[in-house]
């Protein structure tokens, strides 16, 4: 791939070790973000439904650089504890890692209506409050000020694509937000958000979805829903991301000054990206005539 000037750069205004609090840490991105955190030498507040999912990582890290916490995002009680509980034992929370989650496969129509609500529960408002608190804690508890909240999206939310409609407008949703909390902050809070886009990355998430029963309008296997549909079992073979390299990449772009607002991540998420910028681009200009006379009379 070709260099470029939004390359990562490191120059970090905080001190080492940092304090990061990550959700969904049993497996996955928030697993692998933890391991690469504790092994550069930071500070982890890791949180998860049962924490007995991190014995691994408990019996090699000391309670005083791992701290494992209940943690269930639909439970707002849930998340102010954790985060005290963070302060109580390391005083501040530099980054938040706001990833906690899980994959639906369903077409738009098929979905029953308490897991579509549950994927918003989770995924949005789940993810929302834990946003909440994180800027909040930046702003009021951190001395200084200051920290980053990256928000794990996915390049789903730039499409909608088919079996997956419901996961991708909660996570569109929570892209939303974000760009509304970017714009709010007082820029003396030295809070900065970046929207994490991962494209095709291999983690048990992969194989470990939720998949709804076939609505029974859609079993024509020439639709776009049967075909991906089909990639099921075995789909993680079209997964070539290297989740742990995308964790290290997290690493990363904590260090960055002037961090971007969104980060695509796999050439699927770049040219998914690419495309709907060039769709929204075409849509003005092709129906531009349509607002030329849509205005109040002066």
């Amino acid at each position: 791939m070709s260099s470029s000037s939004t390359a990562l750069t490191t120059d970090s205004p905080y001190t080492m070790p940092r304090v990061w609090f990550i959700t969904g840490a049993s497996s996955g991105f928030g697993y692998l973000v933890t391991q690469q955190a504790l092994k550069a030498g930071d500070n982890v507040v890791a949180t998860l439904r049962n924490p007995s999912a991190l014995t691994a990582l408990t019996a090699l890290y000391p309670p005083s650089q791992l701290l494992a916490l209940p943690l269930d995002v639909t439970d707002p009680s849930s998340i102010t504890a954790a985060f005290q509980h963070a302060r109580a034992t390391f005083g501040r929370v530099d980054v938040v890692f706001n990833n906690a989650g899980f994959y639906v496969v369903s077409e738009a129509e098929g979905i029953s209506d308490v897991r579509a609500r549950q994927a918003f529960e989770v995924l949005f408002w789940g993810a929302a409050a834990v946003s909440r608190e994180a800027v909040a804690f930046f702003r009021d508890v951190n001395d200084p000020r200051g920290g980053r909240l990256l928000q794990m999206s996915s390049r789903t939310a730039l499409e909608g694509p088919a079996c997956s409609v419901h996961y991708a407008a909660a996570k569109a949703a929570l892209e939303c937000l974000s760009e509304g909390y970017a714009a709010e902050l007082d820029p003396k809070w030295n809070i900065k958000i970046t929207i994490v886009e991962p494209g095709l990355f291999r983690t048990p998430a992969t194989s470990n979805c939720i998949i709804e029963p076939v609505h029974p309008a859609y079993t024509d296997p020439a639709l776009p829903t049967m075909k991906y549909r089909s990639l099921y079992p075995g789909v993680e073979r079209i997964f070539t991301g290297d989740a742990e390299k995308l964790a290290q990449a997290m690493l990363r772009l904590v260090e960055l000054d002037d961090p971007p607002l969104r980060l695509p991540l796999h050439q699927i998420a770049l040219d998914t990206l690419k495309r709907k910028g060039a769709s929204l681009i075409k849509a003005a200009d092709d129906w531009e005539g349509w607002s030329d006379d849509i205005y109040l009379s002066q």
